[in-house]
């Protein structure tokens, strides 16, 4: 029982996996390709408004579409165009490897377990890389607070019962992980990792990126609120 909700053990999930894009037209088609060798599931892109022909890049996808701009708007909109028992929220610049739906499907035969994210390979060599590793991933562990960057995954009945994403212009992850877990336990999946882009951090400087992150959870957690948050952020999706 999670919740209100009672949850069936199920022997075969079949997992939507939604990304959400923004003029990704040079990252797209890598993503979607990575996916299909993942095995059986669904792919539906949400574009924002890409002015790369980013759109025109998805023919191997299940569903490509144009949806309202920002993140938590396309997810949601995504969400409501799938059709599969499982949500797995992806962004353009990371990638699956071979065994990360089996391993979403293995967590959730424990029908306590309401959702969950992957521990993350950031694609650059160096220890500061690996300290983020390791430090987002112990957020998860100590505070139950998942990224988008860490593949967000949710069985459709709870996400449905969150009422998806808050529609925010920045942290709507934190926002709806620290819902999401008031729900029931989550996973970090550490085998397969999520391979991750490093270019966030490399365009911003890691330090700066890094220390930019944990200024906003602060402030959000003092209660500081998201539009106020979104305006010392210097892009919005």
């Amino acid at each position: 029982m999670v919740g209100s909700l009672e949850i069936e053990r199920s022997q075969i999930m079949d997992i939507s996996v939604i990304i959400p894009t923004l003029n990704e037209a040079d990252r797209i088609e890598q993503t979607i390709q990575r996916l299909r060798e993942c095995g059986a599931c669904e792919i539906v892109i949400v574009d924002g408004g890409s002015t790369d022909g980013t759109l025109e890049r998805t023919g191997n996808a299940d569903l490509a579409i144009a949806g309202p701009r920002g993140r938590a708007l396309q997810q949601n909109h995504g969400a409501e165009r799938s059709r599969g028992d499982v949500l797995l929220f992806l962004h353009a610049d990371c990638e699956l490897q071979p065994g990360s739906l089996e391993a979403i499907r293995s967590a959730l035969q424990d029908t306590r377990v309401v959702g969950g994210c992957f521990y993350q390979q950031i694609t650059a060599a160096g220890l500061v890389y690996r300290s983020l590793e390791w430090g987002n991933a112990l957020r998860v562990r100590l505070a139950g607070w998942a990224y988008g960057d860490q593949g967000i995954f949710v069985r459709r009945c709870v996400f449905e019962s969150l009422d998806g994403f808050p529609i925010l212009a920045l942290m709507e992850d934190l926002y709806f992980s620290k819902r999401l877990k008031r729900k029931g336990p989550l996973r970090l999946l550490r085998n397969p990792p999520l391979l991750v882009s490093p270019r966030r951090w490399q365009q911003q400087g890691v330090f700066r990126q890094t220390l930019r992150n944990w200024c906003l959870i602060g402030l959000a957690m003092i209660g500081v609120p998201p539009h106020r948050l979104a305006q010392l952020y210097p892009h919005i999706r």
